[in-house]
This record gives structure tokens, sequence and C-alpha cells, in this order.
């Protein structure tokens, strides 16, 4: 009997354009201290899955089939872009990945797929969402809901504690 090698402790954290630069901070930290990988997914809602990899990438197509953007089809350069700035001082290594869907559900299978330790994702809205409009469509909430590993739920819509924004050196 060959013994498999155990799979090595994975951060998933959901990223967008324009999200607190928070979120992927305390995804880093989490992955740094855990001696873990970083992976931070996109998922594209205007897309579905066509087939799938063992290392959760995907590949997609628009559901709209009148307007089939390729670019769409990758993970967006510009987030990268800034997710690599955000993340190359802490000598991280981390990976870019591209799902597709809905966006609690595709973070929820990625994360089974890839076995992750944990999820890292962000608040929505700002300070004046009400509580019933956070949780009525929270993705948070959700995947919170649904998951047997642990959710940490980021807060992105009020300023740093020492009263800088978001996102600034803590």
């Amino acid at each position: 009997m060959v013994a498999q090698q155990p799979r090595a402790a994975l951060v998933l954290a959901g990223v967008f354009p324009g999200q607190s630069p928070d979120v992927v901070g305390e995804a880093a930290r989490l992955a740094a201290a855990l001696g873990a990988e970083l992976v931070c997914a996109y998922v594209n809602p205007g897309r579905y899955v066509v087939s799938e990899a063992a290392d959760g990438s995907v590949a997609t197509a628009s559901v709209d089939p009148d307007y089939d953007d390729e670019s769409d089809a990758e993970f967006p350069a510009g987030l990268a872009a800034g997710l690599d700035r955000q993340l190359a001082p802490l000598g991280l290594p981390w990976r870019p990945l591209l799902l597709a869907g809905d966006v609690a559900d595709a973070l929820a299978h990625c994360a089974d797929t890839l076995a992750a330790a944990l999820l890292v994702v962000g608040t929505h809205g700002d300070a004046h969402t009400t509580m019933h409009d956070l949780f009525k469509h929270s993705v948070a909430t959700r995947l919170a809901r649904r998951q047997h590993r642990p959710v940490l739920v980021v807060p992105t819509h009020h300023g740093a504690p020492d009263g800088g924004a978001p996102g600034t050196a803590r």
C-alpha cells in the first residue's frame, strides 16, 4: 500500500477588484502564520464552469452567448497586479485562481476541491447598509452556514481603529 502525502495547508481568500486590501492582508497574515499556501480566488458571476482541474482552476464560458469577451475567461490583470504589489513585500508565495458562477457556491466548491484550511472573505456594503440587507445577500453568511471549515469575515466598511483608512498599515 502506498502512503499518500498529506496536502499542504491552504488559505483561500475571496477577492474582487476594488476590495479593501484588509481582506488579502488578513489572509496573508494567516497563511504565513500557518505556513500555508495562499490562493486568491476571483469569481466571475457572468460565466459558468465548463471543466475543472485538480488544482482548482476552471475553464469557463459566458452565460450570455451574445457577449463572450475572452478577457473575462482570465483572472483580471489589474486585480492580479494589485495583489502582487500588496503581497510581494511580504515574500509570501500566492497564486491567483479564476472561478465562475455564484460567488458563495464557487468559493465553497473550490475550498472543498483544494481542501482549504479556511476561507477568508470581506464584508460588503458600507457603514449605512442595514443589517437585514447585509445578511440577506451576504456571501460570508452563506459560506459560514454551509461550510465545515472556518470562515473568517474581515470587516471592510469601517475605518481602521486608529482612525486611518482601511488597508493602511497597523
